[in-house]
């Protein structure tokens, strides 16, 4: 068996015999079969000689049926392709009712392939995405391998809250209708499995600063979970976190190397996902003809991925940031859904999108943001009333990436701890990164799906992980 894209690719196997295997998008004429095997967005052509095969077979090459299919490639006569098979063996493999199966040749929904989720893949556009997906995924392992970074794992389950948020999945062995009470009437988790309250993880970085800090540079890549009930296109209850620490490093390094990292990653798939882009470039160009002019992206797809690598990431403080959005003129016409009147407030994604697509129209990194907004564990500058914290924001996403050089003073980090009442028992572990050897570091964290989002285009988060999870929906 050989796969559809090599065929296609190369013309060496013209006049062989081939075996392929794949579904039907389409059978036209009883003649001609259009199939698909999942590795290009291409369908090959398969022609059936209609006298030479059994009616009862042919009337089982139904769109979504798969087939296993032997004849000889040759160079096509037709129009929209260069090669075909004439088919000499069919056989199906699993028929598809077209009464029953939903993936018809005809434009779909978005709305409607999230509830076939287990089956959109099968359209163009989600096959594209899932192969852009696969390939960035790639391109990180390979960017930290050649960096001389170790991949380490770290929990799904886990008693601490890096974030502090307490947006947390909990995860529990007690029976939810009769729980065990202490003396207090509290739940008593000390009869639970882990003998204490566990929870699904919100980032792996605090268990990765503990790895960084024996073996240097690693990065953690895993699913994390937040229980923030938030419906938006930017927002999903489980995602990927690309999640680098570094020992020795500070906040400029920290910079460099999240820039870096994002510029090779995006070239990445420029060079290795021609076809995909080019189709997903095409599909949005469409769909924003069908937006008002001033909703319209100045850029197309390629256009926007070809930016980013090409162009040095504007670096400025927040206190700077502050200052352009309070005098700018959406700010000063109300335009804005949270007006920017004062210096300690947290940007919103209008704020931040704004920066990159109006003013400065190129990825923005902002550093040193107040204390009082950010998490416990980032450096405190020497004001005391900012952090070496950085994000970076994209065009049409806002926030891409979030990090900071982490505080490494024992005794700075436990009044930071104390300050946002966070238990420090419960991070005792951490404290003795402190208290043994302890060295400047830094890290940040990158939403994989927001990711692939700036890299296929599209609109919401839903659509650029297989299956989405979400408030009130855990299908699949």
């Amino acid at each position: 068996m050989i796969k559809i894209a090599t065929l296609l690719e190369d013309a060496s196997s013209i006049g062989q015999e081939v075996t392929v295997k794949g579904w039907v998008r389409t059978f036209r004429a009883n003649r001609f079969i259009a199939l698909n095997d999942g590795s290009t967005l291409q369908n090959l052509q398969c022609v059936v000689d209609f006298e030479n095969f059994e009616e009862a077979l042919l009337k089982q090459i139904n769109t979504g049926a798969a087939l296993a299919i032997k004849g000889v490639l040759i160079a096509s006569q037709g129009k929209g392709q260069s090669v075909e098979i004439q088919v000499a063996e069919l056989n199906v493999l699993g028929g598809a009712d077209p009464e029953q199966y939903p993936i018809q040749p005809k434009k779909h929904s978005f709305e409607f392939l999230r509830e076939q989720a287990h089956l959109r893949v099968r359209t163009n556009t989600f096959s594209a995405v899932m192969r852009v997906r696969s390939a960035l995924a790639f391109a990180v392992h390979q960017f930290f391998r050649n960096e001389g970074f170790y991949y380490v794992n770290t929990p799904i389950i886990t008693g601490s809250d890096a974030e502090g948020a307490g947006e947390m999945f909990r995860v529990t062995t007690l029976d939810p209708k009769n729980p065990p009470l202490g003396e207090d009437q509290a739940v008593d988790y000390k009869q639970d499995f882990f003998a204490k309250e566990t929870n699904l993880t919100v980032s792996g970085q605090l268990e990765a600063e503990t790895y960084a800090m024996g073996l240097g540079n690693v990065y953690t890549f895993g699913p994390t979970f937040r229980a923030e009930n938030s419906n938006t296109t930017r927002h999903l209850a489980e995602f990927w976190m690309i999640e680098p620490e570094m020992a020795f490093y500070d906040l400029n390094d920290n910079m460099d190397l999240a820039e870096a990292f994002i510029k090779n990653i995006l070239q990445y798939i420029l060079d290795h996902c021609k076809e995909d882009l080019a189709f997903l470039d095409e599909r949005l160009t469409q769909e924003e003809k069908n937006k008002p002019q001033v909703e319209r992206s100045e850029m197309g797809l390629l256009e926007k991925i070809q930016f980013v690598v090409a162009n040095e990431f504007k670096r400025i403080s927040y206190t700077e940031a502050i200052e352009i959005l309070r005098n700018s003129k959406p700010n000063k016409k109300k335009k804005f859904k949270f007006p920017v009147n004062e210096w300690g407030v947290d940007l919103q994604s209008e704020h931040e999108r704004f920066l990159v697509e109006k003013h400065f129209k190129c990825p923005v990194v902002l550093f040193d943001y107040p204390a009082q907004i950010k998490a416990f564990y980032m450096r405190l500058n020497e004001d005391q009333k900012t952090v070496r914290a950085m994000d970076i924001l994209f065009p049409g996403i806002g926030e891409m990436v979030g990090g900071s050089q982490r505080e490494e003073r024992l005794d700075v980090l436990q009044e930071r701890i104390a300050a946002q009442g966070i238990d420090a028992a419960e991070l005792d572990w951490y404290l003795d990164l402190r208290r043994f050897g302890t060295a400047p570091h830094a890290g940040f964290g990158l939403g994989f799906e927001r990711l692939v989002q700036f890299s296929t285009g599209m609109g919401n988060i839903r659509d650029v992980i297989p299956f989405p999870r979400t408030p009130q929906n855990a299908s699949f």
